[in-house]
């Protein structure tokens, strides 16, 4: 409500079909759920322990074949030694674990003769598999041994060249295992496939593009099936399918190594359509859903079909760089970006970042580093960019700040949200830029370093995600005799002209906001002069005194909140010049962080001269004003102003639905903003307001067509976590 959103994205039927969708929203964060296992996982010898852990090795032939490219679950990148013998690689797995299987996928400079090892501490090795015999190719070994270590001894080179490994997996159980699930979306603009496609405006591609406006849709027949290629084997702890109302009543989620042998690891005959978020677990490269019975007489439909990966296990790495002392080569510290500090990009503040000086910082190279505070084993990056991102650039580590070794290189940064994959050893960690991604410097939202070791300090506890089930936790039913004002004790009045260039004077009491006697609190819009205030001049009057009242309230000094169902039954105004909304802000607003550093959740807006349509929009310090990330809603022919209309948002850590009258029609994930448009801001506390605006950039001013006075009716608002 601050700023007009103007970026919005419609949606519409096959054949221009207007469905409704059931909104059902898991109130539950992917990440920490216990994933319940559905069928069979794709290997026997238990859980790959290895991806993504600390690694090492003897030597690496060059910069694009560190010893990480092993454990990365990409069969296109690889670890290289040099070309002499003996040679290891190894992987730290956390701690303790029993091994029951090794699979080696060698590149043609294979090893003759090797050893499995393992270890406790890193320093004394036992054999738990030899061979001078090697075959090279995919070796699947069965083994029995247990260790926190295990390494790869290569004793006897087959080639002229050094040992090279595109993977190097390692199963077991125990110690390591049973982590978490990311919150990233693994399928987010992979290659996909379908059995059918409706038309060439619904491709497979389009349920796995990040955009909640277009979609996959397939003929009407059963069955029908939409995949994904992840570009290499993972272990897939869970998915969301987000359904066009065609959705499936029955159908599987199956996962496959080569795409044509699927396993199915979850499967269900009573699929209720709208947002399904499931928790499963399974190993593959290729990822489908299999629809075996619609819900409707047309094809299946998915505005999205997203995936998450395992993350390392609760004792693997943790996070090491929080409020830890930084530096750079420069800042920014102006109008356009003031107190842009080297410590902004570690202190957790989606809000806050780093940026390189406006005046001399706008080159090649630039860098920001940070001190951990003790020698540390990094595994993880993870950069948020602003806009102004690299290009290319590395990952260095150091031990004392002065001499590097570069961990990660690239020359093809998209921006966004990068998660690294790394291995190295050090006290500082730093981005070194050597080419920018646009005309401005480089700037960070935030820089996370992952590992071992260190000096790492904990950083704020995450809020709880809502109950399940919900709960009723504050009201307003407005039941109070007719003329009460708003009860004190749930709502503030915020008195005095308004922003966005709009037109009113908001008052206090109950002159403009009061309860009518049936069970509605009334924001009336009057054309109304107020002697001595200043707004914007008045087309129709020429005068910059306030030409009209109406009223705003909200529930800051009474409820703040962080997730959970919101939702308010409001019959909205609609004149030319109109503007009422129902919204959320961030609590630190009341506190001194700016707007849209609070971030805020308009759960509701309509404007007069657009009759059949609200909007819902997220606005933030990356996506904000006309590039804020929303969606309208659209009765095409009717009228909001003519009826009431419930009006709600389901929001937890990782998820935004929106919704009206019960039918979902967008949501944000928190994966997809993040990689696709900028931070998340909303994990802190919100508080509502509700107002009826006069004017305004969006809706433009009163003309001669207006009719005043204009009643905004709210039969109620309820929150429940």
């Amino acid at each position: 409500m601050l700023t007009l959103p103007f970026d919005f994205r419609t949606r519409s039927g096959p054949a221009q079909r207007r469905r409704s969708v059931t909104l059902l929203l898991v109130v539950a964060m992917i990440a920490g759920l216990v994933l319940a296992v559905t069928g069979s996982p794709a290997r026997a010898a238990g859980t790959l322990l290895s991806q993504g852990k600390p690694v090492t090795a003897s030597s690496v032939e060059n910069a694009g074949t560190p010893a990480s490219a092993a454990v990365d679950g990409n069969t296109g990148t690889r670890w290289s030694s040099s070309a002499s013998d003996p040679q290891w690689i190894q992987v730290d797995l956390g701690s303790t674990v029993t091994i029951g299987q090794v699979v080696l996928v060698w590149e043609a400079a294979y090893a003759k003769a090797y050893q499995i090892q393992t270890s406790a501490d890193g320093a004394t090795w036992t054999t738990i598999h030899a061979t001078t015999t090697g075959a090279g190719g995919t070796e699947t070994l069965n083994v029995t041994g247990s260790g926190r270590y295990v390494r790869v001894n290569g004793t006897q080179r087959a080639t002229q060249y050094g040992y090279s490994l595109w993977e190097f997996q390692v199963y077991g159980s125990g110690g390591g295992t049973g982590g978490g699930c990311s919150s990233n979306n693994a399928a987010l603009n992979h290659a996909a496939t379908a059995s059918t496609a409706e038309n060439a405006g619904t491709p497979a591609s389009a349920a796995f593009d990040g955009n909640a406006g277009t979609r996959w849709s397939s003929s009407a027949t059963d069955p029908q099936w939409v995949q994904v290629d992840l570009g290499s084997v993972q272990s897939v702890c869970g998915v969301q399918l987000s359904w066009e109302a065609a959705y499936a009543k029955a159908y599987q989620i199956q996962i496959s190594n080569d795409g044509a042998t699927w396993t199915t690891v979850y499967s269900t005959t009573t699929g209720p359509g709208a947002t399904e978020l499931i928790t499963l677990s399974g190993t593959g490269r290729y990822v489908r859903m299999y629809g075996t019975q619609r819900a409707t007489q047309y094809g299946y439909s998915l505005w999205e079909f997203q995936v998450f990966t395992g993350t390392p296990a609760d004792n693997g790495p943790v996070l090491l760089s929080y409020a830890k002392p930084a530096t750079a080569s420069t800042f920014q510290d102006d109008g356009n970006c003031s107190g842009c500090t080297p410590a902004k990009a570690f202190d957790a503040n989606a809000a806050t970042r780093w940026a390189t000086n406006a005046t001399t910082g706008w080159s090649d190279p630039a860098w920001i580093a940070v001190d951990l505070g003790a020698t540390a084993t990094i595994s993880k990056v993870v950069l948020q960019w602003d806009p102004a991102f690299g290009k290319a650039y590395q990952i260095q580590t150091s031990a004392d700040g002065a001499n590097w070794t570069t961990v990660y290189s690239t020359t093809t940064g998209a921006g966004f949200k990068e998660t690294l994959n790394v291995s190295g050893t050090g006290r500082y960690v730093r981005m070194y830029g050597t080419a920018r991604g646009t005309a401005y410097g480089y700037s960070l939202w935030g820089f996370d370093v992952y590992g071992t070791g260190g000096n790492p300090t904990a950083p704020p506890a995450t809020p709880p995600n809502p109950g399940n089930p919900e709960k009723l936790v504050w009201s307003d039913e407005f039941n109070a005799s007719a003329g009460t004002g708003p009860d004190q004790s749930k709502w503030t009045s915020d008195a005095g002209a308004g922003v966005n260039n709009e037109l009113e004077y908001y008052t206090t009491g109950n002159k403009n906001t009061y309860q009518d006697g049936t069970g509605n609190m009334v924001i009336e819009a009057r054309k109304e002069v107020t002697p001595g205030s200043a707004c914007p001049r008045d087309p129709l009057s020429g005068s910059t005194v306030c030409q009209y009242t109406s009223g705003r309230i909200n529930t800051s000094d009474h409820l703040n909140f962080t997730y959970g169902h919101v939702e308010s039954r409001i019959k909205v105004t609609g004149t030319q010049g109109l503007w009422p909304a129902f919204w959320l802000l961030g609590s630190d607003f009341k506190t001194g962080t700016p707007w849209p550093n609070c971030g805020e959740i308009d759960i509701m807006e309509h404007v007069g001269k657009v009759a059949d349509s609200v909007y819902s929009t997220l606005h933030a310090p990356a996506y904000f004003g006309a590039a804020g990330y929303g969606s309208p809603y659209t009765l095409p022919g009717t009228d909001f102003a003519s009826a009431f209309h419930t009006y709600a948002l389901d929001w937890d850590s990782s998820h935004m639905t929106f919704s009206v009258d019960g039918n979902a029609f967008f949501t944000v994930n928190r994966s997809t903003l993040e990689q696709t448009r900028g931070p998340w801001v909303y994990d802190h506390p919100f508080y509502i307001i509700l107002n009826n605006a006069v004017g305004g950039d969006w809706p433009g001013s009163p003309d001669a067509t207006t009719v005043f006075p204009q009643k905004m009716l709210v039969d109620y608002v309820r929150v429940y976590q």
